[in-house]
């Protein structure tokens, strides 16, 4: 019992201990606040901004891009990842194609996809989709061929058919190393989509960072970074959060 509060403790602790270290840098350093504000400068700048709507506002497009981009990759990935594990001439045909276009840094496409679909959203979102794409593609085909050929003859025998053999063995047993590849998913969508609003964008976080940059309002940099940190790990906590629920049959089997 005492270890676990500990524990608990220690988060909260380290997040005070980064804050005092952070103000004693700026008091020694005696840095302008253009350079790096004091944490209460970052603070004061966060209230202003929710008081006025705007960090919502540009808060809920980065999210909107994150889960729509995800989605779609996640999807793509998934059908994708499925058919290629399976179909190996499949493989041979496509794989030299997904690997040249992962050699491409996003940055360099972004600029492109913007050109030919616009500013908006929809640039965001496909920016999103094909960063996160790779990642679950390749953890996708991991997990399928994981299972064993025995487990395959074992459902033949039970005379299992196509879907009862997917939804009852490979789904389950490729399940693992999937909510792995979606835990980096998840995290790079919001790389993704900030790299989409850094490139052109009118609304959204990376934009709002942008403006900061530009007119040097370094505590508003700061408040538009913490929010996408504290985005990022929301989303990979629902993912955690995901992983135990899904895969709490096989505690319950290690347990037995």
């Amino acid at each position: 019992m005492i270890k676990k509060s500990r524990s608990r403790l220690l988060i909260p602790a380290s997040l005070i201990g980064a804050l005092l270290l952070w103000q004693l840098v700026v008091v020694l350093g005696d840095f302008p606040a253009f350079i790096l504000p004091t944490p209460l400068d970052v603070a004061e700048r966060f209230f202003r901004v929710v008081q006025n709507g705007s960090l919502v506002k540009h808060t809920l497009v980065t999210l909107e891009e994150v889960f729509s981009g995800l989605t779609i990759g996640l999807g793509t990935a998934v059908i994708l990842g499925y058919w290629l594990a399976k179909l190996d001439w499949l493989e041979r045909i496509l794989a030299p194609y997904i690997v040249a276009s992962q050699s491409v840094p996003i940055v360099a496409i972004a600029p492109l996809l913007i050109i030919w679909l616009g500013p908006g959203v929809l640039s965001k979102i496909l920016i999103t989709a094909l960063i996160v794409f790779f990642p679950i593609l390749v953890n996708v085909i991991v997990g399928v061929r994981t299972v064993s050929t025995d487990f395959y003859d074992l459902m033949r025998s039970f005379q299992a058919n196509r879907w009862q053999i997917l939804r009852y063995l490979e789904i389950p047993a490729a399940m693992p190393v999937f909510l792995g590849g979606l835990r980096i998913g998840a995290t790079l969508a919001v790389i993704g989509a900030v790299v989409g609003e850094f490139v052109g964008a009118d609304r959204g976080l990376g934009f709002l960072i942008n403006v900061g940059r530009g007119v040097y309002d370094t505590a508003l940099v700061f408040v538009a970074i913490f929010t996408l940190v504290a985005m990022a790990l929301s989303i990979y906590a629902i993912v955690s959060l995901l992983e135990r629920r899904l895969l709490a049959w096989q505690r319950r089997v290690g347990a037995g």
